[in-house]
């Protein structure tokens, strides 16, 4: 019980800390590839903070995700295939 408390906490803090990470980088390549506009003096960081915005929204998302994969894993492995003996 207490390794699966243990793997929940560290899937969800590395969801917690990758996933705004993965949509930072993608937001900020999209939104300099798509819109000329991106990182021009008279933008004045508006691209800027709204890809920030985006990555900050991700990151409990990202918690759920990896408390959710951890979980997923952990039942997954539990679960004895018939006919298989351990």
């Amino acid at each position: 019980m207490l390794g699966l408390v243990a793997r929940i906490v560290g899937f969800g803090l590395l969801g917690f800390v990758v996933t705004p990470l993965v949509v930072g980088i993608t937001s900020l390549a999209l939104a300099y590839g798509l819109d000329s506009r991106c990182g021009t003096p008279g933008d004045s960081g508006g691209c800027e903070m709204g890809i920030a915005s985006v990555a900050i929204a991700s990151a409990l998302p990202g918690l759920a995700i990896g408390v959710a994969l951890a979980v997923y894993r952990h039942f997954r492995k539990a679960r004895v295939t018939p006919g298989v003996k351990p």
